[in-house]
């Protein structure tokens, strides 16, 4: 079997457990499937950690291809949704098991380099939709905080009712993993998750925190919002 021949392979098993617990957002199977559905998630696991690759980029678009805004689905876990009632006041957290600690601006964000791509968007419901992100490449952030030797894993939280989400080190430290301040050539909005989101053209999309307000560098494996509901950790296509 060619190396071509295996991630093929790889990935028709990945699709398949993502379609076993890809319904919809917010159903954890009950109890009759949830242990199935516990199952499925380690096994995209498993398949999605030897699919990674941190020189593999995703396809980016012509803006000619991008989703009209209305046709991109928002969503968020609040009541509504969630926006900051001193957007001035909001400050980034960036923390943990590594050996300078910073608090971040969006200024001071948006002055360091910056990533713009356009790209696919898939969500495990099934749908997909083509968009321009731009923000910082978080493996700039990584190396301004320096990571300790013990870091292995990223918890990202949000002020989007407790949502968070855990990432293992290689995949945020991905070339294409960015901090997104922007979208579709403008300032990111609060359905997209002002002011700051996790955005990666690698993952799916509920592993892309939105409205970011910390970054903690962690040698335990953290769980995440929907990840503790059945849904597959890594997340990764």
């Amino acid at each position: 079997m060619t190396d071509q021949d295996r991630r093929r392979f790889l990935a028709s098993l990945a699709a398949s457990g993502i379609a076993a617990i890809g319904v919809g957002c917010g159903w954890d199977g009950g109890k009759r499937f949830a242990p199935k559905l516990m199952s499925w998630s380690r096994v995209n696991d498993w398949v999605s950690a030897r699919l990674f690759s941190g020189s593999r980029l995703a396809r980016e678009y012509p803006i000619a291809r991008r989703t009209q805004g209305a046709e991109f689905p928002a969503y968020f876990v609040s009541d509504n949704m969630p926006t900051l009632a001193d957007p001035g006041a909001w400050r980034l957290q960036v923390g943990g098991l590594v050996r300078k600690p910073a608090v971040l601006t969006l200024d001071r964000l948006q002055s360091l380099p910056r990533l713009s791509y356009t790209v696919k968007h898939h969500c495990v419901e099934g749908w997909t939709a083509i968009a321009t992100w731009a923000g910082v490449p978080f493996r700039v952030v990584a190396e301004m905080v320096e990571p300790l030797p013990a870091a292995r894993y990223v918890k990202f939280t949000s002020f989007d009712a407790g949502y968070s989400n855990g990432w293992d080190l290689p995949s945020a430290l991905h070339p294409q993993t960015i901090l997104a301040y922007a979208y579709n050539d403008r300032p990111l909005m609060p359905d997209h998750g002002a002011p700051l989101r996790l955005y990666s053209p690698t993952k799916l999309g509920y592993k892309n925190t939105k409205y970011l307000l910390g970054v903690e560098f962690t040698d335990t494996r953290p769980g995440g919002y929907w990840e503790d509901q059945g849904y597959p950790w890594y997340g990764g296509l």
